[in-house]
């Protein structure tokens, strides 16, 4: 049996509040002990008010320094090349390359020890294999970030049916991931111009390499999401996000929206 965590919020502003506290507290641990802070995170919406949250509190704390921070993103969008596959251009408005650099690291700027793009590690399409190398040399990551497709449940670019031990690879995206990525950038036009590969991190690696899982769920089109990984006491390939099951220091964290009545949640003003 799962011993999850779960933990509602009147709404995603202060849930972010209360995670980027979180963070910064533990950022603030690993300087005094002059240790690394590793954090895996997600693009998209689900972290967004966490990551505004987390840029805004730290410039109002006195005792942050950001020089334990290591960002870890999960996944980016690839296109075929003629040896394989490349990264979309960084420039792009879907590249969870840009993401990165504009709104995670863009709030943190001017702030003491606030890391550069040196510090984002993205998983590489030509050695997909190093980027777990690359964490695990590091000890892991001290706290991931996890965010779900609305309809197939999808955790980074791992779609439904992926085995729960896989390593970091280049996936084709399932059809469902595509439609989800409309709403989530809506500058697309259709799905014609949705990215049919990506490379992402692994769910084994997400369970091997982490030490504590957030899985964040916001809005109402995330409910589907809270309902099934409720239900549930175990990793269910069908719905991707159950792995946080798996995960140690596991919780999840959502807002009145994406819970619908809320019962049975310790609730958090």
């Amino acid at each position: 049996m799962s011993d999850l965590t779960v933990r509602v919020f009147e709404d995603g502003t202060k849930l972010g509040q209360y995670l980027a506290d979180r963070i910064l507290d533990t950022i603030a641990d690993a300087a005094s002990d002059g240790t690394s802070f590793v954090l895996g995170c997600p693009g998209g919406r689900s972290l967004r008010t966490t990551y505004l949250a987390l840029g805004e509190s730290a410039h109002h704390r006195d005792d942050v320094d950001l020089s334990p921070l290591i960002i870890v993103m999960m996944d980016e969008y690839v296109t075929p090349s003629s040896d394989g596959f490349e990264y979309v251009p960084i420039d792009a408005h879907f590249s969870c390359r840009r993401f990165a650099y504009e709104e995670i690291l863009g709030p943190l700027a001017g702030l003491r020890g606030a890391p550069g793009v040196e510090r984002v590690w993205v998983p590489h399409p030509d050695d997909p294999a190093a980027h777990d190398e690359r964490i695990a040399s590091v000890g892991g990551i001290d706290h991931f970030l996890l965010a779900s497709g609305e309809s197939d449940g999808h955790v980074a670019f791992n779609p439904p049916g992926s085995d729960m031990f896989s390593a970091t690879r280049v996936v084709e995206l399932a059809e469902t991931t595509r439609h989800d990525n409309l709403d989530t950038f809506p500058a697309f036009e259709g799905l014609h111009e949705v990215p049919t590969h990506g490379v992402t991190i692994g769910l084994g690696s997400i369970v091997e390499l982490s030490l504590t899982a957030t899985l964040v769920c916001t809005g109402s089109a995330k409910r589907r999401t809270v309902n099934r990984v409720r239900a549930s006491s175990d990793f269910d390939p069908a719905w991707p996000a159950t792995i946080v099951h798996r995960c140690r220091g596991a919780e999840m964290l959502v807002d009145r929206s994406a819970s619908g009545d809320g019962k049975s949640i310790k609730s958090d003003k």
